[in-house]
């Protein structure tokens, strides 16, 4: 079985209130285990608290405080995994592994996200990982020969995926082959777009044929001069596929069957229309979407998942998610 091991923060960056990336280092004399870019590993903390899954009469299943028999919330070790964001070059050449959490605050405060946000110190705070890297998600195992991949990210979701970019963009570099990829990434807003200066100088540099499309759901003036697009991922994606949002989709469905419309046409008027980053052309992005040669890669939101999958096989491109 797997050891548990103590790990060391070594780099706290706070993205947001709910967001941040934090790199782990681990125990001395025990480097990380050799993985693939897309893979995930599980992390450890003694001191959370702790909560018990409920079902509805509804079926819905929710998560509820578990009290002891004072009234009081339990507090115990709890276990997560989370993709790994940083790339096995990286791994292998500085010793760290890199993740991307949020804070959940669903229901209640997640048991691991809200005992690692209370961390302090967060930097030199100590964080117990179990010693096995897994994980299918990866461009070996899913690609099936497609020479291009188009990646779809939200929020959280693109740790993955910025460990496939990071190492395709180091072996590119070294003279190796790599796909051709396309990233749509969205977060709702600026701050929260993680990597995102990392990302565009992947671009940039043009090592390997990259194409990076970023865009916020909740835009502002924080991103003015900036090539930054407007809209969830999905929607982005519908927009470059030639399809209606999924807001406008819901609401002719919902004509269509004669139901109340009121609901849709409010997520429908409350939507942010889906706009590419300045300078982008839409007709080149269309033309890198055949879906003859492209997968597409989608991690993130459960909704938003099944949305992208929904858009990309309507067009039939072939979806694969995360889904560990």
């Amino acid at each position: 079985m797997p050891k548990t091991r103590p790990g060391t923060i070594s780099v706290w960056d706070q993205l947001s209130p709910l967001l941040a990336s934090f790199r782990l280092v681990p125990e001395e004399g025990h480097p990380f285990p050799r993985y693939e870019a897309g893979q995930y590993m599980a992390l450890r903390r003694e001191d959370c608290r702790l909560t018990r899954r409920v079902t509805e009469p509804s079926g819905e299943t929710r998560f509820i405080p578990d009290l002891d028999e004072a009234g009081r919330q339990k507090r115990g070790p709890v276990t997560h995994a989370y993709s790994i964001a940083s790339a096995p070059f990286q791994t292998e050449g500085k010793g760290y592994v890199e993740f991307l959490v949020i804070l959940e605050v669903a229901n209640t405060l997640g048991r691991f996200t809200e005992s690692l946000f209370e961390m302090e110190p967060r930097e030199g705070g100590e964080m117990g990982y179990v010693e096995r890297i897994v994980g299918d998600f990866t461009l070996p195992r899913r690609t099936q020969g497609k020479p291009h991949v188009l990646m779809v990210a939200t929020g959280t979701g693109l740790a993955p995926l910025a460990s496939m970019v990071r190492q395709m963009d180091h072996d590119a570099g070294a003279g190796l082959s790599v796909p051709q990829v396309t990233l749509l990434f969205a977060n709702r807003t600026r701050a929260e777009l993680a990597f995102h200066d990392e990302l565009a100088a992947i671009a940039a540099a043009g090592r390997f044929d990259f194409v990076y499309v970023p865009s916020v759901s909740r835009p502002g003036d924080e991103h003015d001069g900036e090539a930054i697009g407007r809209g969830r991922a999905n929607n982005i994606l519908r927009l470059a596929l030639d399809l209606p949002t999924a807001e406008e989709e819901a609401l002719a469905e919902a004509r269509k069957a004669g139901s109340d419309t009121k609901a849709q046409e409010a997520a429908a008027a409350k939507a942010v229309a889906p706009q590419l980053p300045s300078g982008m052309d839409l007709g080149a992005l269309k033309a890198r979407l055949d879906p003859e040669v492209t997968i597409a890669f989608t991690c993130g939101n459960a909704r938003a998942m099944a949305d992208i999958r929904r858009a990309g096989e309507a067009r039939g491109i072939r979806v694969e998610q995360e889904e560990w």
